[in-house]
């Protein structure tokens, strides 16, 4: 009989504890936003709702260059935000655009995220004090192996020593 992993492949995941590691994290700072009676706010909103709050209105395509994601992907958290109640969108400066901006729901708890953001990233600093070879330092290794060759370049060579592949 043939090994589960080979059946499955998905048994295996290098990354998969990152992943719910984050997500573990995430779940935690839902909680705090909860306790401060902060509902319907997900964690994946505050970057965005904190960089509007700092920069004022923009559209999608500036939202998006500036937390480096991209149109289609920020396209659908604003939908999701808008229909949480935590932004809208507005005619912009010419009729043709429109622009995204904070509710009032929004600003009045932006002081509470911009707090729970710097307490955050000081929790996350303190982690890394504790453990051998700081998160930061991966992903900055990663990234200057990445450099060398890139992810998909490292896949495509697998894939092309792989026969089920073809």
């Amino acid at each position: 009989m043939a090994e589960p992993h080979a059946l499955d492949p998905t048994q295996q995941g290098l990354w998969r504890p990152l992943r719910l590691l984050q997500a573990s994290m995430d779940a935690d700072i839902a909680r705090i936003y909860s306790e401060r009676q902060i509902d319907g706010l997900k964690p994946s909103f505050v970057m965005e709702l904190l960089r509007l709050h700092a920069r004022g209105p923009m559209t999608i395509a500036e939202l998006a260059e500036s937390v480096q994601r991209t149109h289609s992907a920020l396209s659908q958290k604003v939908a999701a935000m808008r229909t949480a109640g935590w932004v809208q969108t507005v005619v912009g400066d010419d009729a043709r655009t429109r622009k995204v901006t904070l509710t009032d729901k929004a600003r009045r708890v932006m002081d509470r995220l911009a707090a729970e953001w710097r307490a955050t990233e000081a929790a996350a600093a303190e982690l890394e004090d504790e453990i051998p070879y700081p998160l930061s330092r991966v992903v900055t290794d990663i990234e200057r192996a990445l450099e060398r060759k890139s992810f998909h370049d490292r896949i495509a060579e697998k894939l092309a020593e792989d026969p089920a592949w073809g």
